[in-house]
């Protein structure tokens, strides 16, 4: 599996903040090039999700690009997204596997050494590791993790055959350092959202990574 530089979170918690509709800002996330969407909605209910999951994963599919659904592994088969990603407080990678099955994307989220190494224990495709740097946009309750996890993650994973995606306070500036450090992908959430319109965003975020990986 691989995994595209920019992981485009779009949370519904910080798309109501701007005053923007969901699907109309994945549109734009489209528009702009992001392939690897994840869709976080910690405060709708059950039949929400599913039906805004539903109608990402169709805008998804019609332009090429992967839904992940946060947290909830039903929601996620039964809107045949393309994969799933848990939290610490989450169900099990293991569990998750079990129900999503061997060819969809697992993720898990990790804030620390001891995190991580159980993570790379369990059936995931990629590992989150952060917040790497401070964030307002997604409280974990973690502080700032640095570079340096991302370069332990890096290390540990990549043996193993599996992607690190750095996520927390990264902006266009700090892409470079978080892509050197060895993320895979940077998840961004804010950082798509302030100024110009979304679709400008991730294409300057996507440009800005295409140069770093051609140096």
């Amino acid at each position: 599996m691989n995994l595209p530089p920019l992981n485009a979170i779009l949370d519904d918690d910080a798309v109501t903040r701007v005053g923007r509709r969901l699907l109309d800002v994945a549109a734009e996330f489209l528009a702009g090039g992001a392939t690897f969407i994840q869709l976080r909605a910690k405060q709708r209910s059950s039949a929400w999700l599913l039906d805004t999951a539903e109608q990402l994963v169709a805008l998804g599919k019609s332009a090429g690009a992967s839904i992940v659904v946060n947290d909830r592994a039903d929601v996620a088969c039964l809107a045949d997204a393309a994969g799933v990603h848990v939290g610490q407080d989450d169900l099990a990678p293991a569990y998750v596997r079990r129900l999503v099955g061997g060819d969809r994307i697992v993720g898990v989220s990790t804030h620390s050494i001891e995190q991580l190494d159980a993570a790379l224990q369990q059936p995931i495709d990629y590992v989150a590791v952060g917040p790497v740097f401070g964030t307002a946009s997604k409280h974990t309750g973690y502080d700032a993790v640095g570079l340096a996890l991302v370069e332990e993650a890096a290390a540990r994973a990549r043996p193993r055959g599996l992607h690190v995606v750095a996520i927390g306070g990264i902006t266009l500036e700090r892409a470079e350092d978080v892509l050197r450090a060895g993320a895979t992908s940077v998840a961004i959430i804010s950082g798509l959202l302030g100024t110009g319109t979304p679709r400008a965003r991730v294409r300057e975020y996507l440009d800005k990574m295409a140069a770093i990986r051609r140096v």
